[in-house]
This record gives structure tokens, C-alpha cells and sequence, in this order.
């Protein structure tokens, strides 16, 4: 059976980049890999193995197209209120929270962030599938 490990976006500013992820999510380097022309580094934290791996194009000035076929990274939190605020407070602009309901059930409670790069998150209410 297949294993998801990480997802990989391209970020411009490397140390722009890390300080979001870090204050952010609590994301920490767990492999950084140099190359001539590129650079891999490797986030997690002890929540998951799985990894983001932001690439760092070497030399690159102009931001990256999202194009439209990007979509989002989502993570899940036990307290969402509160998650909510503590981004709040350090200034990273949460969306509002909002509450996604089916057949009038509460099927998820969330809020979208979005990083440096302009890549969106979804940071969700651990409750139903999303654990």
C-alpha cells in the first residue's frame, strides 16, 4: 500500500517562507538538501510524518503563477477558536471561521491562511474524517 510523505511547493524568500511555517504551524527543518542551482527543505513537526517540502529555485526574483489548478494544503487542530486567535495575534491574517454544514449536520468548522508565496491553507476542527 502507498505511503503519502510530503508535498513540495515552490517558495521565493527561503527564510521568509520558514518563518511563516514556523510561527505558523510549528513546522520544523527536518532535512535541508543543497544543490548547485535549487534547494530542498523538508518541514514537519512531531504531529505527523508527513513532510512540506519548500524548494528554493537559486537566482529566482519573480514570484511564482498559482495558476488555477492549485488548491490548498490542509492541517487539523483540536481547538480551532483558538488557533484562530494565536494567528491571529501574531499578526498572520486568518480568513474568518467558517462552518460547513450537510443535511444539517456540522460536517467541518475551518478557516483558510495563506502563506508568503500566496499558497492557501486550510487549517481545520479536528472532528468527522478530519483528524
Amino acid at each position: 500500500m502507498a505511503k503519502m510523505i510530503h508535498s513540495m511547493i515552490r517558495v521565493l524568500e527561503e527564510e521568509r517562507s520558514l518563518a511563516f511555517y514556523t510561527k505558523a504551524f510549528g513546522l520544523e527543518i527536518a532535512d535541508r538538501l543543497d544543490f548547485e542551482t535549487f534547494t530542498l527543505i523538508y518541514l514537519s513537526n512531531s504531529e505527523s510524518e508527513f513532510e512540506l517540502e519548500l524548494t528554493v529555485n537559486k537566482g529566482r526574483e519573480e514570484a511564482y503563477d498559482l495558476g488555477n489548478g492549485y488548491g490548498h494544503l490542509a492541517l487539523s487542530v483540536s481547538d480551532l477558536d483558538a488557533e484562530h486567535q494565536r494567528l491571529t495575534d501574531l499578526g498572520l491574517n486568518p480568513n474568518k471561521i467558517v462552518e460547513f454544514n450537510r443535511d444539517g449536520a456540522l460536517l467541518a468548522r475551518f478557516f483558510f491562511i495563506t502563506d508568503p508565496d500566496g499558497y492557501k491553507i486550510e487549517v481545520l476542527q479536528r472532528h468527522g474524517r478530519y483528524k
